[in-house]
């Protein structure tokens, strides 16, 4: 009989699934309207009804980004009184662009 705690049929599992014990684990989610930049004096003069000009164009889609990671593109989608995002691209991983 083995000393183990974990038995013979719980490594094949997690042998097979490596991952399982991390599928619930919350990552923060942004989504980014877009960028733009204003120099500390716009900054300060900042005031209600202040508009910042944004770099992308009008319609483009959003950047979905996963703990910081830019993960995804989408647009916005109303539903009643609920703001959604439609994802509407997946991007690759920064591993995937760094090997191609």
């Amino acid at each position: 009989m083995s000393s183990s705690p974990i038995s013979s049929s719980s490594k094949a599992v997690a042998h097979e699934r490596p991952f399982v014990g991390m599928l619930d684990v919350p990552c923060s989610v942004e989504v980014v309207v877009g960028t733009g930049s204003i120099t500390v004096r716009e900054c300060l003069q900042l005031q209600r009804d202040s508009v910042i000009r944004l770099e992308q164009v009008a319609g483009s889609d959003l950047s979905l980004l996963v703990e910081g990671v830019a993960a995804a593109a989408g647009e916005v989608v109303v539903d009643d009184d609920t703001t959604s995002v439609r994802i509407s691209a997946i991007l690759p991983t920064p591993s995937a662009e760094a090997n191609a």
